[in-house]
């Protein structure tokens, strides 16, 4: 079992130079890989009994893919001012990504009533068409842990804790919210093509 060594003005990291703080957020991404894995196996097998059935893509998923790849880029944008400490583009950047991300909620949100319009139920006659639910909802619910995450980090930015010298937390913010987005973008070309 590694240990932890420290001296003095050091942060703990493990004697294999891993952080645990890091460490603990690549094991929960491989987790949330790992149960979409699983889904995306249940939808492709259940798939194979039902091959004519088709749900079409709202067109609000198409909107809302718009709107997470965008608030990747002004998170990116705001890690890198917060490397070159330019703390009011932090601050905006984070904002933005904020923004963006409650747009892309709201664009699920929308997305679901337009499923339901379309006579697709979470509980319909087919449990493929609960999977547009499935993916889209538990995506969503890690989105919204991740708009917690970006909150809790633009607060520190706002009380100058983020900068050039203390990157840990927006390091961690932006790993995990590119983790999302590419999540989401697989997951939206998987069910464009395989629907």
């Amino acid at each position: 079992m590694a240990q932890q060594t420290m001296t003095l003005g050091q942060k703990p990291v493990t004697s294999a130079g891993v952080d645990p703080h890091k460490f603990s957020l690549w094991l929960f991404i491989v987790t949330v890989v790992m149960t979409f894995a699983a889904f995306i196996s249940a939808y492709i097998v259940k798939k194979g009994e039902e091959p004519d059935f088709v749900v079409q893509m709202p067109a609000a998923l198409y909107v809302s893919t718009v709107l997470l790849a965008l608030s990747s880029g002004t998170m990116h944008w705001a890690l890198k001012a917060a490397q070159r400490d330019a703390l009011g583009q932090v601050k905006l950047g984070m904002g933005l990504t904020a923004l963006l991300a409650g747009a892309f909620l709201f664009s699920q949100w929308t997305g679901w009533g337009q499923l339901v319009e379309s006579n697709v139920y979470f509980s319909g006659d087919t449990p493929l068409a609960s999977f547009m639910y499935v993916f889209t909802g538990v995506h969503a619910v890690h989105v919204t842990s991740a708009v917690i995450f970006l909150l809790v980090v633009t607060v520190s930015a706002f009380r100058l804790k983020v900068h050039s010298k203390s990157m840990k937390s927006m390091e961690m913010c932006a790993t995990y919210w590119h983790f999302l987005d590419g999540l989401w973008i697989f997951i939206f070309i998987f069910l464009l093509y395989n629907n």
